[in-house]
């Protein structure tokens, strides 16, 4: 199409950070068809510096940074105005916090269509004042879309309309094109062919419960002194999970890796993912796990037993349960071929997780909604 014809799609969001929510919005991007559509994204603080901002530049996506200050900026709801109004986009799509500050753009571009992706579980999802836009806005002004069942199933609960379940996509690619690479990663970093790995992705933050997860690992490397944790991530309580490891005696055995651009590679190196999750919605990490081939334990909160099933493709322990964790761990561990059985069907079951998927929902959304006369047309799925 003509650059003049393409349908214009504004993504607003706080920041691209390095979590799974960042990781959809780069994605839709990226996959969106060029000629069809023109793609912007209006993020409310400075850039971070993150890959993800990265490649969107190399692909010349234009993202708007609106500098907003710590804790209430009221300068946000002019420049979020302000950026609507001069993009003059079809569709308006936002995640996470960004509803107060985008309050009254949605309701100056009343003819335009506006989705807002839920990418957690409700009560969790948003603050007070975020709820409260929620309620204003939800069912007429703008459409939430729920990431899994668990979360729709939130959203009608706590707002009282329906959402359309359409789940995150990650690029299989890459993970992929990683899966001989076991070797050499684990040469460069030291790590020897005979140790059982378990990785885990994901911010160092309490939803995470990486602390349970420490405590849990600290029985598997007593009983498996070839068992080794990598922890892939950072965030503010580093300082803390490493004095953790330190007081439970177990640092030789874990390797705080940081914010990694390698990511396909350090699960190409593992044997197992875990996750120890207080609350998700459909963490990115785990269907990235799972699309390595690794068998996967985690915590059975929000979306993850959407994704993993019980004893097929990984392992599920009830929130919070330490014992039950280092036993699904001891039992990879000790069992390499329940561990290949695993991952193996896990790499069959992520074949669904593909980002094309992702990106044709997403793009028949926006297209059933234009062609309503720019109202709301989805209401269900």
């Amino acid at each position: 199409m003509p650059p003049a014809e393409r349908l214009r799609v504004l993504q607003l969001l706080p920041e691209f950070g390095v979590g799974g929510a960042e990781m959809m919005v780069v994605n839709l991007m990226l996959h969106l068809d060029p000629e069809r559509y023109e793609v912007r994204a209006v993020t409310f603080f400075d850039p971070r510096g993150t890959r993800f901002e990265g490649e969107l530049a190399a692909h010349g996506l234009e993202v708007r940074y609106l500098g907003k200050r710590l804790g209430f900026d009221p300068r946000l709801f002019r420049r979020v105005h302000r950026e609507v109004r001069e993009f003059e986009p079809q569709v308006l799509h936002s995640h996470l916090a960004v509803l107060p500050y985008a309050l009254p753009a949605y309701l100056a571009s009343r003819t335009v269509p506006a989705f807002h992706t839920v990418h957690n579980l409700v009560e969790q999802e948003a603050d007070r004042a975020g709820r409260s836009a929620a309620r204003l806005l939800f069912g007429w002004r703008v459409q939430p879309v729920a990431v899994a069942a668990t979360v729709r199933d939130g959203v009608k609960r706590m707002y009282g309309v329906d959402a359309p379940v359409i789940r995150n996509g990650i690029d299989l690619a890459p993970l992929r094109a990683a899966a001989d690479q076991r070797s050499a990663w684990r040469r460069a970093t030291g790590l020897p062919d005979s140790a059982f790995v378990f990785a885990c992705v994901a911010r160092l933050m309490p939803q995470k419960n990486h602390a349970l997860l420490l405590a849990a690992f600290a029985g598997v490397a007593r009983a498996v002194p070839a068992a080794r944790l990598l922890l892939v991530g950072d965030g503010a309580l580093r300082q803390t999970l490493e004095a953790q490891a330190t007081a439970l005696g177990i640092t030789r055995a874990v390797t705080f890796l940081g914010v990694r651009d390698d990511v396909p590679a350090v699960l190409a190196a593992a044997d197992a993912f875990v996750l120890a999750s207080d609350f998700e919605g459909n963490p990115l990490s785990v269907m990235e796990a799972l699309a390595a081939g690794k068998p996967v334990i985690a915590t059975a909160v929000g979306g993850v037993p959407e994704l993993v099933t019980h004893e097929r493709n990984g392992l599920l322990v009830a929130q919070g349960d330490g014992a039950s964790l280092t036993a699904a761990m001891l039992g990879l561990a000790t069992s390499p071929a329940l561990a290949q059985r695993l991952g193996a069907a896990a790499a069959a079951s992520a074949v669904e997780f593909g980002v094309d998927a992702m990106v044709r929902a997403y793009a028949g959304l926006y297209s059933r909604a234009l062609t309503g006369g720019g109202r709301l047309t989805t209401h269900g799925q």
